[in-house]
This record gives structure tokens, sequence and C-alpha cells, in this order.
């Protein structure tokens, strides 16, 4: 006996999370400007903090729409591993600089905990 087809987990499981977790990121400046300042710092070039947020909410989307088929896999996938690659890089050149605050090392641990979700994934 086998389960539902609603509730039997996809291979995109990975990539909903992941989109998912990038949707919101990328909203909460938009939603929600002053909470996320008071969590991340004031932002000067506010264009810069809505343009990225509005990327980020996009990279999210698309992994979330994502065909349950191996290209729309691999796409979600090179999406979210790209997104958690650069996010990464940016926290880890720029709070040593002290250019952004430390609470982004939050940040910088959640997306190499995604990459490392990422690596142990052997599907097509």
């Amino acid at each position: 006996m086998t389960a539902p087809p609603n509730v039997l987990p996809t291979r995109l499981g990975l990539a909903k999370a992941h989109g998912l977790f990038n949707t919101v990121g990328g909203l909460w400046p938009l939603v929600h400007r002053r909470s996320f300042e008071a969590l991340f710092g004031a932002k000067y070039d506010r264009w810069l903090q809505y343009t990225v947020g509005g990327l980020l909410a996009g990279n999210g989307v698309v992994q979330l729409l994502a065909d349950d088929t191996p290209s729309g896999y691999r796409g979600a996938r090179n999406l979210g591993i790209s997104t958690a690659i650069t996010l990464l890089a940016i926290d880890l050149v720029y709070v040593p600089a002290g250019r952004i605050r430390k609470t982004y090392l939050v940040d910088a641990a959640m997306e190499a905990a995604w990459l490392a979700a990422w690596a142990k994934r052997t599907e097509p």
C-alpha cells in the first residue's frame, strides 16, 4: 500500500524549502523595512535594499514554481546554489570589513547550510 500522491515527498522538496526561505527573506525588507533594519542595520541606499530584496524574492518564487521534472529540478538547484554562494560571499567579505553588521553571519550560516544540503542531494 502506498501513500496518496499529495503526501509523497517530491525531488523538489529541498528546492521548495529553499525557495520559501529566499522568498520570505527577499520580501522582508520590502514589507517591513523597519524590523529588517533593526536587525541588519540601517540602509542608506534604499533602492539597493529594495532591488536585492526583489531579486531574492524572485529567485525564491522561481524555485517554488519549478516543475517536478529533471530539468525543473536542475534549474531550481542551480538557482538555489548560485543565490546561496553569492549571499555567503557577500556576508563573508563585508562583515569582516565592517560594512555590514555581524548579524549577517547568521545569514552566512544559513547560506552555508543550504549549500551543504544541496551537496548531499543526488537527484538528476
